[in-house]
């Protein structure tokens, strides 16, 4: 049985470092998470300890530069380490990739010399954290046509409007929101939860979805604070969507680590899984199965590799990191569903991660922009039309 996942040797491509950071990462998983994960996904919770244990292995500010906290690695590093994360659940991902790619992200290109100085090591470090508010109730695809609106009295911000499906809503003690000035322009500003006037949260419950993760909205009513909190260097809506990319760039790596893990169960399984005298992995239709999802893996694989690679000349464009997000959340969706197959109904079980990764895949798959809207800036790209 050959069981490493690494079917055209890309390991080889990586650096000392970043296996290390792979290393490390896998092995926090396969101790802190993996054993316990089951619980907290039907008990629709998630553990206090993870953020500050993610803060101890460097999930929080991997990219940010080492004076404002962060570790100062690179982006296949940081890839890697989205992969492993996810793995173990996107709950756990989502944790790391919100304060790394969305509010940490934010801060470093468009805060100024005092904000970074002042947040991004609480960030890092764990004793802060943060959201991001883009989406709101009424606009999803269409973030640029948001109502959160704000306007500047003297030396305060009045900010009025809500944001919904915001990660981390409820317990965040920092928000980047992103509202329009008077001149009807997208700017962010870095809301402290704890020191602005008229703001409540709410927790969306019920959920069969990332149900280990926080997820709610921010209301803002007259809600004033001090001007020195706006990223003054924001001016469109496109800094938000910069935001995003690096966003998107995790759900790349993440969404490979779902199938790697789907993969790897379905493998050992159907091994060890004995019908009618043999393994089922000796039957054609399960071997068939096992070698297409090889197969999409390995060509997600190559796909997230020179995305990094890019990323780290800084040349890729969002329109690349469009199609390894659209690509691999819907590969992570096929191998999933063929591997809860090979399992049977051990594959609906909480003895198996199957089900709970294909329960997140549903939402990864309109997480950052609709599978739709990324097929349509692939399009766009490609024709020159826009067709939005």
């Amino acid at each position: 049985m050959k069981t490493n996942s690494d079917y055209y040797g890309i390991d080889s491509y990586f650096t000392d470092e970043q296996l290390s950071v792979r290393a490390s990462t896998r092995k926090w998983v396969n101790k802190y998470i993996k054993p316990t994960i089951e619980y907290y996904n039907q008990s629709a919770s998630a553990s206090k300890d993870w953020s500050k244990q993610l803060a101890d292995i460097g999930a929080y500010g991997l990219i940010i530069p080492v004076e404002y906290g962060g570790l100062g690695m690179d982006y296949l590093s940081y890839g890697l380490m989205m992969q492993e994360l996810e793995k173990g659940d996107t709950a756990v991902r989502v944790m790391s990739s919100i304060q790394t790619s969305l509010v940490m992200y934010a801060i470093w290109q468009f805060g100024s010399l005092p904000q970074k100085q002042k947040y991004l090591p609480l960030l890092a470090s764990g004793e802060m954290l943060g959201s991001f508010g883009l989406t709101e109730p009424s606009f999803g695809s269409n973030a640029s046509g948001m109502h959160c609106n704000f306007k500047v009295v003297e030396d305060k911000i009045i900010i009025n409007g809500s944001k919904l499906w915001i990660g981390n809503a409820s317990h965040a003690d920092i928000a980047i929101v992103w509202a329009k000035n008077e001149d009807n322009k997208v700017q962010g500003i870095i809301v402290e939860t704890a020191n602005i006037t008229n703001f409540s949260t709410s927790k969306i419950d019920n959920k069969w979805s990332f149900r280990s993760s926080n997820t709610g909205e921010l209301i803002f009513d007259n809600s004033e604070l001090n001007k020195v909190q706006l990223l003054e260097k924001t001016t469109s809506i496109k800094d938000a969507y910069s935001c995003l990319n690096i966003g998107r760039y995790a759900v790349a790596w993440g969404s490979l680590g779902i199938a790697l893990d789907c993969y790897e169960t379905a493998l050992k399984y159907a091994n060890e899984r004995v019908q009618f005298g043999k393994p089922i992995a000796s039957f054609q239709l399960v071997q068939k199965k096992l070698a297409e999802m090889i197969t999409e893996i390995t060509k997600a694989q190559l796909l997230c590799y020179q995305l990094g690679v890019l990323m780290n000349k800084q040349e890729a464009t969002f329109e690349q990191i469009s199609m390894a997000k659209r690509n691999n959340v819907v590969m992570a969706q096929k191998v999933a569903q063929e591997a809860r197959q090979i399992l049977g109904g051990m594959g609906i079980t909480g003895d198996y991660p199957i089900m709970r990764h294909i329960m997140n895949l549903e939402t990864l798959v309109t997480y950052q922009g609709t599978h739709e809207i990324h097929l349509l800036i692939t399009g766009r790209d490609i024709t020159g039309i826009n067709a939005i």
